[in-house]
Parts: C-alpha cells; structure tokens; sequence
C-alpha cells in the first residue's frame, strides 16, 4: 500500500507542527496544525502560506493543545477546511482558551501595527491578523471528542488510538491503522512526548507496534538534570532571590503544564510550612484558565496526585497566591517594592504579560530570570539563556543585571533516553521508516544515532516541504 507523507511544519525546525498524510485512495489526514515561531519576520510569512489547500483536508488530527501544534486551526478554518477535529476532551478544552488568546493576540498586534504605520506614514504590508476570534468559534464547532487507548474508525479503513504521552493534559501519541486492499500499514506520530518523572501526569504509555513513525526531538541529543532534588533547588532559588536579595524571582512559564508544576510545588512547600512570607504572583489569565481546566479534568493526573487531592482539594492556590487577570494589577506588580514571586506566561518570552516584567525587572542586579522550559531558537528567551549584557525590547536597549538561571528538570519534554524509553516499546525490525520532527539539526542528529544504535536503521531528518512514499 502506498502513502505519502508531506512535512510542512516542525521539519528541520521545532515549531509549526504539520504532517499530511495523503491515503492511495487521495483522502488526506492532516496531523497537527501548528503556528510558526521565533523566526522573527520570517514566522509570519510561514503562518500565512500552508502549503496545500485547506479545503483538501478531510481530516485534522490533534496531538495536543500547545500553539505549535493547534495554532493554526483558526486559520485553516478561515481558508476552508470544514471536515472533522480529532481531539482529546482535555485538549479540546485548553485549545478554546489557547485559541481564543491567540486570536486576541492576533487581533491587537494588528491594531498596534496598523496605528504605528499610519504614525510613520508607511505602507501596511498584510491585510489583516492571522485569524480573528469568529474564525476560533468556527473552529472550536468542529472539534470532536475521542477517549485514551480507545482505537476508533475516523473514515473507512482508518482507525486512530490516543496513547497517552505525559507532555501536557490531554497530550497524546497518534496511532493509525489505515486498511486497503493492499493490506494495513500502522503509523504512529509521537506528538511531543513529555517526562517519565513528571510531577503531575503519569508517564507515557507504549503505542502498538508500527510501520511508519514520526518522533519529535527537541532533546534529542542531550538529558535533563536528575529529577531528584527539583523541589529543593526551587526552594533554594526563592530563598536566595526573595528572602537573602529581597529580590524579584521572575518565572517565565507556558500557560498549559509549568505553570500547573511550579504553582503545586509552591503548595507542597506551603503545606508543609517551608516556604517564606513572600507574595506569588500569577499574572496570566491564560494561566488561570488553563490552571481551572487542569482542575475540572484532574482524573488525568497521577494516582499519587488525586490521592492528595482528598486531603487538599485545590494543589495549585494556597494563601499568599494571588491570580491577576487585570492589566492594570499586572503594570503595578513593577512599581511595587519588596520581595515577590511572579509567573507570567509566555515560556519563550516573546509575547505576553512577562516582557513587561522583564523590561522593569532585568536591570536589578537582586532580581532573577528563572527559565523552566524549552526555548526555541530566534525566541528572547533563547537570547537570555545566552546570557548577553544588553536586550533590546519595546525600542530600548535594556540592561540585563538580573541572574539568568535555568531549571531543566521542569522540562515537559522527553530527553534522548526518554525518546529512547518512549521508542523502545518497538520491534526496530518491523519499523520501516523513522522521521525524526520537531528538533534542531542537531537533537535530530543525536536521537538518530541513538536510534541507530539501538536498531533503528530507516531514519530521515525531513525538511520543510519534503514528501516521501511510505
């Protein structure tokens, strides 16, 4: 039997997830639709063009909720596509709130655009936002439910199971089985696949043996630090920054999963009285949606989790905690002096509520910048990981004085070994073909050694654009 799979997204790059699947019979399956970025000007352009004809999708299977993977929905709406949205029930509700922020998102950069080109008297060179919040309405009407581990006919001759994967809430592994009179081919697309030591949801599961398998590889070549001790290193961070420095301890965190990790490692430090009088702020409206949906769906989390659930009903609030949904709170949070907590969205500090933070917060030497998560290449969280002297932000050069500190433990993705663990569930003799996606050239590189060295010896590095025959 013979399929094609085109890459148009998350190829040589770890953003805009987009894999078409095109069936012998010329149906067509679409595996995420995710937004491009950190590529500057370059990541709009690449949001505007898919690369194929919305209208020709029969098909849109979602892996999970985050904006790389789901951003693009609306758009794809907006251009045609009316066929069903595969999802699970807890991605299906992040997504109505990641979308329509990111359509507000959308809407206002527009607004700003267009105010400061009519200021300079300059051209505007696109026509409008990506997508507006009538085209996320549009979207959210077309999404349908499927449960975990529950192999269901999407069309005939096509069976899609939700393994799940431990990245985010609702977060799963694809597996489809596609009949034909030519036989049956499996394949399985990895979605971004999350920790065996994540605090909050169980570890991945193993997916049914498959032909074809696409395995994201955002750290591929390299490990995590050890999950031993992650508690205590936070706790370390706040007491030097907060109490010894009386300083500012900003956390740039994803809306959907750190958040939800820092905010229940602050409760457990609270219940068990280890962790100081100083104010946590929560400033992201997002984040507190996000944290409510994480409530409402907490049979997903882990057993040892619900099970402290019967003795503290909320993990994420404790006394101390103030959630902000205002923007006038939010600018009143740089003015005000003392000590303090602030988690503000987004993890790669290109957008958001945590750039002002930055803006006010950089210049102290008593603050600190404590990144938690993946940042992709290009992004301003990318360039603070560098740890430059200057960043230029909002037409300013700012001084960066604040400690630049890193947790990778709090990672949501599996590193090479995790990759390794996630894959090995697998007889690499029946494998046909492995392509590795969203990843630098060179956590591709690395997790194909490392699946070459364990049997794997099919393995591709697509590029963007590219089409194979599987």
């Amino acid at each position: 039997m013979s399929l094609s799979i085109t890459f148009h997204g998350a190829a040589g790059m770890v953003t805009g997830s987009k894999h078409l699947l095109e069936l012998p019979d010329g149906r067509r399956i679409l595996l995420d639709c995710g937004m491009f970025q950190g590529e500057g000007p370059a990541s709009d352009a690449l949001n505007r063009r898919f690369g194929f004809k919305p209208e020709s999708i029969d098909a849109l299977v979602l892996s999970h909720a985050h904006i790389d993977h789901s951003g693009l929905i609306p758009r794809l709406v907006a251009e045609g596509f009316r066929g069903p949205i595969y999802a699970t029930e807890a991605t299906r509700d992040l997504c109505e709130i990641l979308l329509a922020d990111s359509a507000f998102i959308q809407e206002n950069d527009f607004r700003y655009d267009a105010k400061r080109a009519k200021k300079q008297h300059a051209a505007m060179t696109e026509v409008g936002p990506l997508y507006s919040s009538i085209d996320v309405d549009a979207a959210m009407a077309l999404f349908r439910v499927l449960p975990f581990s529950t192999p269901v006919e999407i069309m005939q001759g096509v069976t899609l199971t939700y393994i799940p994967n431990g990245h985010i809430l609702g977060s799963a592994s694809v597996h489809l089985t596609v009949a034909g009179r030519e036989g049956v081919r499996k394949i399985t697309f990895s979605g971004d696949v999350g920790r065996y030591v994540d605090q909050l949801l169980p570890p991945p599961e193993p997916f049914p043996q498959a032909d074809v398998i696409l395995c994201e590889s955002t750290y591929g070549n390299r490990d995590h630090p050890p999950a031993e001790g992650t508690e205590q290193e936070l706790l370390g961070h706040v007491q030097r920054v907060c109490v010894e420095q009386q300083g500012r301890l900003i956390i740039p965190a994803f809306s959907v999963g750190r958040t939800q990790e820092i905010l229940y490692a602050l409760n457990r430090f609270f219940n068990q009285g280890r962790l100081p009088h100083v104010p946590v702020f929560v400033d992201s409206p997002l984040s507190i949606n996000a944290t409510n949906i994480y409530r409402k769906h907490s049979a997903l989390l882990r057993p040892e989790i619900r099970k402290e659930l019967e003795q503290d009903p909320d993990l994420f609030g404790f006394p101390g905690v103030e959630f902000i949904r205002e923007a006038a709170r939010s600018k009143e949070l740089n003015t005000r002096k003392g000590p303090s907590i602030t988690i503000a969205a987004s993890g790669m500090m290109d957008a958001g509520r945590i750039r002002h933070h930055l803006f006010h917060g950089l210049p102290n030497a008593n603050n600190a910048v404590l990144i938690v998560g993946f940042c992709a290449p290009g992004t301003l969280g990318a360039h603070l990981l560098e740890k430059p002297d200057v960043v230029h932000m909002y037409g300013e050069d700012v001084p960066v004085r604040a400690a630049i500190l890193t947790m990778g433990s709090y990672s949501a993705h599996g590193d090479r070994n995790e990759l390794l663990q996630w894959i090995g569930c697998q007889d690499p003799g029946l494998v046909n073909k492995v392509f590795l996606v969203h990843g630098t050239d060179e956590s591709m590189a690395g997790l194909r050694t490392l699946y070459t060295q364990h049997g794997f010896t099919h393995i591709d590095l697509p590029k963007q654009g590219q089409r194979f025959e599987v």
